[in-house]
C-alpha cells in the first residue's frame, strides 16, 4: 500500500510538470495551428539562464527563475518572427514550421553547448527540506512545483478568458480573418502566443533544473511527453491538455511500477497511437 501511495504521488508531480510543459504547446496550437518542436529547447535555455544567473552571477535563484522564463519567452518571440511568421499562409505551413522550429532545437542546443559546455549543471531548490503526502515523502521543491502548476493553469485560462489580450488569442485561434476584420492584429497575437508558449516552457525548464541536471538535450524528453500528451488529452482545450497531463503522469508512474522503467515509453507511445486510431480528436476531445 506504501508502494502505490509513493506511485501516486510521484505521478501528482509527473502530472504538474507535464500540465506546465504541455500547456504551453497547446496554446501554441490553439492560436496558430501549429507545433512548436523548439519548445524543449526553451526549456533548457531557461535552465541554463537560471543557472548562470544565479550560480554563475551569485544573483540568487529567484532573479535566476525570472530571468531564464524572461529570456525563453524573448527568445520563443524570435523564432516566431523569423522562422514562423514568414510562412503565414503558405499551403505548406504546418510541414514549414516543423522544420523551421526542428532547426531552431538544433541551433539552441547546439549553441547551449558551445556556451555552457558538456558538464552537467544544477540549480539550487527553491526550498530545502521533505514534504509528506499520503504518507509519501517528496521534497518541498517538488511540492511547490505540485502546488504552483494548477495555479499557473488557472491565471493562464482567466487570462484567455477575461482580458482583452486573451480573448483575442481565442478570436484569432478560432478565425484568422474574422479576427483581423474586427481589428484585431493578427501577428501581434501569434507573438504573444509563442512568448507566453516559451516563457511557460522556460519556468518549467528552471524548475526542473533543480530536479535533474541541466544539459543541452534535457529538453527533449519532456517535449515528447508533451507531445503525448497534447494529442492524448485533445488539440485545442487547455482544460484537456491540464487533464490529460495528469492522467498520463498517473498511468507513467504507475508503468514504471509495474513493467519497469525501461518498458514505459514504449506503452506511453502504444497508449498514444491506441488513442490516435479510436479516438483522433483525443479522450477529452470532441468528436467533430
Amino acid at each position: 500500500m506504501e508502494t502505490l501511495l509513493a506511485t501516486l504521488v510521484s505521478g501528482l508531480v509527473l502530472g504538474s510538470l507535464y500540465a506546465l510543459m504541455a500547456s504551453g504547446l497547446s496554446v501554441v496550437w490553439t492560436t496558430l495551428g501549429v507545433f512548436n518542436f523548439a519548445h524543449g529547447a526553451l526549456m533548457m535555455i531557461g535552465a541554463f539562464i537560471a543557472w548562470t544567473i544565479s550560480e554563475a552571477l551569485g544573483l540568487g535563484l529567484i532573479a535566476g527563475i525570472a530571468g531564464g522564463t524572461a529570456a525563453a519567452a524573448v527568445i520563443g518571440i524570435v523564432i516566431e518572427r523569423f522562422l514562423v511568421r514568414p510562412f503565414y499562409g503558405s499551403r505548406a505551413m504546418l510541414l514549414i514550421t516543423v522544420m523551421t522550429t526542428l532547426a531552431a532545437m538544433i541551433i539552441l542546443e547546439k549553441g547551449a553547448l558551445m556556451i555552457w559546455g558538456a558538464r552537467l549543471k544544477q540549480l539550487p531548490r527553491l526550498v530545502e527540506g521533505e514534504v509528506s503526502i499520503l504518507g509519501a515523502t517528496i521534497s518541498a521543491h517538488e511540492a511547490i512545483l505540485v502546488a504552483l502548476a494548477p495555479l499557473l493553469l488557472i491565471a493562464i485560462w482567466q487570462f484567455t478568458v477575461r482580458s482583452a489580450t486573451g480573448r483575442s488569442l481565442r478570436a484569432v485561434g478560432q478565425n484568422q480573418e474574422s479576427a483581423a476584420l474586427i481589428g484585431i492584429d493578427v501577428p501581434v497575437a501569434f507573438a504573444i502566443a509563442f512568448g507566453l508558449s516559451a516563457a511557460l516552457a522556460g519556468l518549467t525548464g528552471t524548475l526542473l533544473g533543480s530536479i535533474r541536471f541541466i544539459t543541452p538535450t534535457m529538453g527533449v524528453e519532456p517535449l515528447v511527453k508533451a507531445m503525448i500528451v497534447v494529442i492524448f488529452g485533445g488539440l485545442g482545450s487547455l482544460g484537456a491538455t491540464a487533464g490529460a497531463a495528469y492522467v498520463i503522469g498517473f498511468i507513467e508512474a504507475l508503468l514504471i511500477l509495474w513493467i519497469g522503467l525501461y518498458w514505459t515509453p514504449f506503452a506511453l507511445f502504444l497508449l498514444m497511437i491506441v488513442v490516435l486510431v479510436f479516438r483522433p480528436n483525443g479522450i477529452f476531445g470532441g468528436r467533430g
